[in-house]
């Protein structure tokens, strides 16, 4: 089973935009369900969503500040960063 949600994170591609244009996407095209299930940057500013497609999804290509399309391993680096994680909270246990 392990392996299989490897393999899915590994065909999972992500799409940075800002969430000015978060009405641009159709939530049938994405793994996200709705605007109240996509993170946001520390910032509130930046938010994602992921697909796996192989091409990405048209609403996504409509999006003017879209950055990516980022592999899983990719966006593990970003998510990493300040951008999405505050250094100023304790860390979730």
């Amino acid at each position: 089973m392990q392996h299989q949600k490897d393999l899915n994170n590994m065909e999972r591609k992500y799409i940075v935009f800002n969430v000015t244009e978060i009405e641009k996407i159709d939530f049938n095209e994405v793994l996200e369900t709705s605007e109240e299930t996509l993170r946001k940057s520390v910032d509130g500013e930046l938010t994602f969503v992921k697909y796996e497609n192989i091409n990405i999804p048209s609403s996504l290509e409509l999006l003017e500040t879209k950055q990516g399309p980022f592999t899983h391993s990719e966006f593990l680096n970003i998510l990493d960063t300040e951008v999405w994680n505050n250094p100023n909270k304790e860390p979730m246990r």
